[in-house]
């Protein structure tokens, strides 16, 4: 007798781009702590680093030297995104790191129809790769403009996080998480009013205060929960991963 049970396909990872128009507001931070934050409560996370700086992969110890595949090459279709996933210090972290080329990718990529498309894809193809069996989150790094590299980004995304950072300038731009802030300043506590005014519950509960852990850590290679676990930044995306994953699991509950 035959066994006609359909097959189930195996589950696409949740894609969260971290994104915003303006530099030096914590997306790489962000980045890096929410994936070692998730992969530290048994998430297997994946980090796509999509910026030519490479400041995720260097923020994750990973040498340049190291990096023989990169998202450079998963853009121009010569490698699949499983093939350029490395491994980190974290357990259940992986990365896809930057190198330079990317700089020129938009160049390569111009004339094909599906240039907008290429990291999507990429990802797509990730549910049939056995190193990526029970990948359950794709974090990417944006390049902090509006290029034909962040539009992949956002186009292979379930879900766009705009960090924010608590400073005047930043109200330019939408948020999602409020990086940045200072209790001691005034005009924190007036920026972080006036987004919840606005954007009301889009706006993550988890708030990311300044600290200067979180700042050296990146010069040591290591995400701030490795370097310092105790210090309030850690702290801070620690909850922040909890908050994901509960307004993930509300989303899939109302669907």
């Amino acid at each position: 007798m035959t066994d006609l049970t359909p097959i189930p396909m195996p589950r696409r990872p949740r894609v969260l781009a971290l994104a915003n128009q303006k530099g030096g507001v914590g997306k790489t931070t962000t980045a890096i702590n929410l994936g070692t934050a998730l992969a530290a409560i048994g998430e297997k996370v994946l980090i796509v680093d999509l910026d030519p700086q490479g400041n995720a992969s260097t923020g994750l110890g990973v040498d340049r030297r190291s990096r023989k595949s990169s998202t450079y090459d998963v853009l121009c279709g010569d490698v699949g995104l499983g093939q350029a996933m490395q491994e980190t210090a974290v357990p259940g972290l992986f990365l896809a790191p930057s190198t330079l080329d990317l700089l020129g990718v938009e160049l390569e990529i111009a004339a094909s129809k599906d240039r907008a498309h290429r990291l999507k894809n990429a990802i797509d193809e990730l549910v049939y790769d056995q190193r990526c069996a029970g990948l359950t989150y794709v974090l990417i790094d944006c390049p902090p403009s509006l290029s034909l590299i962040t539009i992949n980004a956002m186009t292979a995304s379930d879900a766009v996080l705009v960090p924010l950072q608590c400073e005047f300038f930043a109200l330019e731009g939408l948020s999602q998480v409020l990086t940045m802030y200072d209790p001691r300043n005034n005009l924190s506590g007036q920026v972080m009013a006036d987004v919840r005014e606005f954007l009301g519950d889009k706006v993550y509960e988890t708030v990311i205060p300044r600290n200067v852990r979180v700042s050296e850590a990146p010069s040591y290679g290591k995400p701030a929960l490795l370097y310092d676990l105790r210090c309030s930044g850690s702290q801070a995306y620690l909850k922040l991963a909890s908050e994901v994953i509960r307004r993930e699991r509300a989303l899939r509950a109302a669907a």
